[in-house]
């Protein structure tokens, strides 16, 4: 693996670091110490994947016009900024304020990371992606963990602890991510007519439907499954364990899934299929679920979706993104993530004040099975223009 990706790596897992100390949390301090509902939380959580829906958007299409370098280090200067506010300031309603800035900065971020590393090693395929994904994975793993920590001795501490890691990445940044940026490139109209150049947005565009409905489910996680192990007096440290499973089984099972990867390395349909129906069946375990051993079998089960189906999509979206949209790409499917994590914690949040957590599961089992059919057919369009 090129040294360049290494670099990208590591302030992968910096940058994921900073991110998971709050959004873990976001659910239990609005509810638990703030004092507000379910719907209230979910809502709140909206507006911050709202913005962070506009910020992969506006990063992708920076990229594309002034280079990875300046896009992240703007956005890092964004956050730090905000975070500093947020030391001070974490009350009703400055809290609701500071949130969804840092949704807007933090999603200008990742799509610049994935364009960079579809860049500088097109020939990588999904290993690039692969990497960065293990890395954003192993920040998950510890950033709760710490969080929890951190959260069991006061809240107060952990605004104060995601300041100093983006402080931390914002160095990693200044002084390595110029020497692995690549220069933007300009478009030429006359490669290939504006009818054909849709074809593979439109394709992009079906995949995102899967891409939405995946991360609505799995957005629960962070949001009503949070607070629902909190009823179940499950403590914040056990809860903050979840993620490390999460993370560390992530790295773990690498050797275990290669053979499947390798042999299914040109048949990417069946390793989102697999992906999906793996994340099924861990919400049919939650929605079973009474104490912390269930729980951490039912991530389990998810985290094996996870590494199926998760890597394979800004792989796609390089393999189909036309040159000089590399960033506009990354930044589609992003948002698309992001937006299922938009409509996630407000249809939770409403699930759960009207029914329980077991309809709510089971309803997302439902929405991750039909999440399979634009996984299957996202490209027929496009084999139909190359027959």
């Amino acid at each position: 693996m090129p040294k360049r990706v290494w670099i990208l790596i590591i302030g992968a897992f910096v940058n994921t670091i900073g991110n998971s100390f709050l959004w873990p949390l976001n659910s239990i301090y609005i509810h638990d110490y703030l004092g507000k509902s379910l719907t209230v939380a979910g809502i709140v959580l909206m507006l911050s994947s709202l913005a962070g829906v506009a910020g992969n958007l506006v990063g992708g299409y920076i990229f594309d016009k002034i280079g990875g370098f300046k896009t992240i280090g703007g956005a890092v200067i964004a956050n730090l900024a905000t975070l500093i506010c947020l030391v001070f300031w974490h009350d009703w309603p400055s809290y609701v304020i500071f949130l969804t800035l840092l949704g807007f900065s933090g999603g200008i971020v990742f799509p610049a990371l994935y364009a960079i590393a579809g860049n500088i090693w097109p020939e990588g395929g999904r290993r690039a992606f692969n990497a960065i994904f293990l890395a954003n994975n192993v920040g998950v793993a510890i950033g709760p963990a710490l969080a929890g920590l951190v959260a069991d001795v006061s809240f107060e501490y952990v605004f104060i602890a995601n300041l100093c890691a983006y402080a931390l990445f914002f160095f990693i940044v200044i002084t390595t991510f110029k020497r692995i940026d690549t220069k933007p490139v300009k478009r030429t109209t006359q490669v290939m007519t504006e009818k054909v150049s849709n074809v593979p947005l439109y394709a992009l565009l079906v995949l995102c439907i899967a891409l939405v409905g995946c991360w609505l489910s799995y957005s629960q996680w962070a949001a009503t499954i949070s607070t629902h192990t909190q009823a179940l007096d499950i403590s914040l440290s056990q809860y903050s364990l979840l993620w490390t499973i999460n993370g560390l089984l992530i790295v773990a099972v690498q050797p275990l899934i290669l053979p499947i990867v390798r042999m299914w390395e040109h048949k990417v349909k069946h390793q989102l299929v697999l992906g999906l129906v793996l994340m099924a069946l861990s919400f049919v375990v939650v929605a079973y679920a009474g104490d912390f051993k269930m729980f951490a079998a039912a991530m389990v089960i998810l985290t094996l979706g996870e590494v199926f189906f998760t890597p394979v999509i800004p792989m796609i979206a390089s393999q189909l993104a036309p040159i000089g949209k590399e960033g506009f790409y990354q930044g589609v499917v992003n948002s698309a993530s992001t937006m299922g994590r938009v409509i996630g914690p407000l249809v939770g949040g409403i699930m759960v004040d009207m029914y329980d957590m077991k309809a709510l599961a089971l309803m997302l089992v439902v929405i991750l099975l039909l999440s399979i059919v634009p996984c299957l057919l996202y490209d027929k369009r496009l084999k139909a223009m190359n027959a």
